[in-house]
């Protein structure tokens, strides 16, 4: 059997659905605004929503044609096993060379379209606040931060399957899910390597987010702002973090274009999830996609002949993960519909929490204003939302916080 061409196929197939998604989704560009929403762009805002969309869209095709046909290439060509030959014989060794090339390949060809997207469209509509030294610093703390991490997962496959063989299904997917929660754990650290935080100074608003965790006996470590603004205008807030580390952040962009009641309805949606244990949760889903994972890598390791196929001569750990990969572009579809309906679920969930605490009307107009700063798309697709949305769209959370205030 020549799994090269199994390889081949699955990926034209990935490749083939990812341009459907895309066609969907910028076809979804003409789909009528719902009423209710109306009243976000005004004509001329809106038509310089859709040329920016649009611009996106293109920029998002080129790039997909251009990674596909280079990956398509890399495999085709045997390059990862003429690559890895230059590392030697040792396991680690020659599973790492592969991981570099495809590490380096892939910063290589999203770079320029990167770019292009930053200093080009993000620049025309106002958006990038970015300088080059920014840009290619962020790129060049990426690609280590992605080195080391996918270099210790692919040491500790290959070390947990040359002890364990067949039970690193077992074995490795539980050290996958540990080393996750760790990089989830690690996460408020590593954002500090790209940005600025600083407390929330204090004043009325910070009285008003106090107040709201203190009515639910809930703590953070912290309430910070992000200096956001370093590389773009467009506005947002998360929640990160577990136990002693919890942390809310707000952007300073949004800091400054929302009311104080606009911030208190967003922390309080945050402050939802973490009353709902939402990211715990999602490191249980991240956990069960570790397990589907480890079960492709296991399939894979168990005979030389599949890696034969791309021109090594035994297995090679570092293609096994980009084999998984392939594999799971092929499943991509299924799991897109399961984690991304849960996790708007949770959406649902944490905008219910801002409405009981009393901010449903500036909840709304809350999220109105980051629609309209962040030039979202008002109609998309219904498809590409149920399989990749993890947010359900605008309209769907007014008419789900409005039927909630009304109870």
């Amino acid at each position: 059997m020549d799994f090269k061409v199994i390889a081949v196929v699955l990926m034209v197939l990935t490749m083939l659905w990812e341009l459907f998604l895309q066609y969907r989704n910028h076809k979804s560009l003409n789909n009528p605004v719902p009423e209710c929403l109306k009243d976000i762009y005004n004509e001329a805002e809106y038509q310089k929503w859709h040329s920016y969309e649009g611009e996106k869209s293109q920029l998002h095709f080129y790039a997909s044609v251009a990674v596909f046909a280079v990956n398509l290439v890399l495999i085709l060509l045997d390059c990862y096993a003429g690559f890895a030959h230059l590392f030697g014989e040792n396991l680690y060794a020659a599973a790492l060379g592969v991981l570099i090339l495809d590490t380096l390949v892939s910063v290589l060809v999203g770079l320029p379209f990167e770019a292009k997207d930053t200093f080009g469209i993000e620049q025309k509509y106002g958006f990038n606040r970015s300088d080059k030294k920014t840009f290619i610093g962020d790129a060049i703390k990426n690609l280590i931060i992605n080195l080391i991490l996918m270099g210790v997962l692919v040491c500790a496959f290959t070390a947990i399957h040359q002890a364990m063989g067949d039970w690193v299904i077992v074995l490795f997917a539980g050290v996958f899910m540990l080393i996750v929660f760790c990089i989830t754990l690690l996460q408020p650290v590593l954002t500090r390597i790209f940005n600025k935080f600083t407390p929330l100074e204090d004043g009325e608003l910070k009285d008003k987010l106090t107040a709201l965790l203190e009515s639910h006996g809930y703590k953070v470590r912290a309430i910070e702002v992000m200096d956001a603004s370093r590389r773009s205008t467009k506005m947002n807030a998360y929640f990160t973090g577990f136990g002693a580390m919890k942390t809310i952040v707000l952007y300073d962009t949004l800091v400054a274009a929302a009311s104080p009641d606009e911030l208190c309805a967003v922390f309080a949606h945050e402050m939802g999830h973490g009353l709902h244990h939402d990211t715990t949760k999602l490191q249980l889903i991240n956990g069960l996609q570790a397990v589907l994972m480890a079960l492709c890598l296991w399939v894979l390791v168990r005979s030389e002949t599949v890696f034969l196929s791309f021109g090594f001569s035994t297995v090679n750990y570092g293609m096994a993960f980009i084999l998984m990969n392939i594999l799971m572009g092929v499943l991509s579809p299924l799991s897109g519909l399961l984690t991304s309906g849960f996790s708007r679920r949770m959406e649902y969930r944490a905008d219910a929490q801002a409405v009981e605490e009393g901010y449903g009307e500036a909840l709304i107009s809350g999220l109105k204003l980051l629609s309209k700063d962040n030039m979202v798309n008002l109609s998309p697709d219904p498809l590409v939302v149920k399989l990749t949305y993890s947010h359900p769209t605008l309209f769907e959370r007014v008419t789900a916080i409005e039927k909630k205030m009304k109870k």
